[in-house]
């Protein structure tokens, strides 16, 4: 047991605002919820065994959002872990309305980010979230109310650090000259690399990136690939090794797959383990 406790902390440390340290393979908490992230999980009993594993392994980073569900994720997380251990991060958005399967649409009011992260605290059962981050930033909104509403929940001490999703680097600047922002969240993986420039700006500020959709390996997996024969000589999986790759390509990344089977979380877990060296690691790199 205690070898795979140690499971998470293979793959290193990260500091969130310099006051919070994380193990940087965590678990997302997006698929613990029915189809198109609506309703509730065919099976809620295995969602909350996945989530009590992931910390057995090591896991002190959960990422998750209101809308999941909405608020189902929130609350298996509750139902599963809490009380929480004292070194678990439990970081939620807010920003994205749900009216039904697969629908998502940015909502930055001030007066609805307020009314959702008191649900969340209330839904996670939290008298301060450790990282709120705004889901999207609502077109329709000045960005200085929209931030400058999480602002101001976190001098009211509901909010502890800031960070943001789905932005470019002017958006990060624009928002970091009204809060501090310590972490941003886009998609980002071994075969899609857009976000490059925003990743480069985190390194250099020391904010935490964290890549949703870390798993996605397009055809760099397929029979005879560079992925499929790099996991065949390391005897791993293809997506052990996607998430080995985006481990080694930058200290402030914080990988978050998400699952809502034990047997996937333990393979996952895995890739903390694997050390890709540099040759294997420019492979992947250059195959884009």
């Amino acid at each position: 047991m205690t070898q795979q406790a140690d499971l998470a902390k293979r793959s290193g440390s990260f500091a969130l605002g310099g006051d919070l340290t994380v193990q940087r393979l965590g678990y997302g908490a997006m698929q613990l919820t029915g189809p198109g992230i609506w309703g509730d999980p065919k099976d809620p009993e295995t969602c909350v065994r996945v989530l009590q594993r992931a910390v057995e392994l090591g896991v002190t980073f959960i990422d998750t959002a209101d809308s999941y569900g909405p608020f189902v994720s929130e609350m298996l997380i509750k139902k599963a872990l809490h009380p929480y251990a004292k070194d678990l991060v439990i970081a939620t958005k807010a920003g994205l309305t749900r009216s039904g399967p697969n629908d998502w649409r940015p909502v930055g009011r001030p007066e609805y980010l307020r009314q959702q992260v008191e649900l969340s605290l209330r839904h996670l059962g939290l008298e301060r979230i450790d990282l709120l981050q705004l889901h999207r930033i609502d077109a329709l909104v000045p960005l200085e109310d929209q931030v400058g509403e999480l602002a101001l929940l976190q001098k009211e001490g509901k909010i502890r650090h800031i960070g943001l999703s789905e932005v470019n680097v002017s958006q990060i600047e624009a928002a970091s000259q009204i809060a501090r922002i310590v972490s941003v969240q886009n998609l980002y993986n071994v075969a899609k690399r857009d976000a490059e420039p925003v990743l480069t700006y985190c390194e250099e500020h020391q904010m935490a990136f964290i890549p949703w959709f870390p798993l996605a390996t397009g055809a760099l997996a397929k029979e005879g690939g560079p992925l499929d024969e790099m996991a065949h000589r390391l005897n791993a999986k293809p997506s052990q090794i996607a998430l080995a790759w985006l481990l080694k390509r930058s200290p402030v990344m914080l990988p978050i797959p998400g699952t809502a089977s034990v047997a996937h979380l333990e393979e996952n877990m895995q890739a903390g383990t694997i050390t890709l060296s540099d040759a294997d690691f420019e492979t992947l790199r250059r195959a884009i």
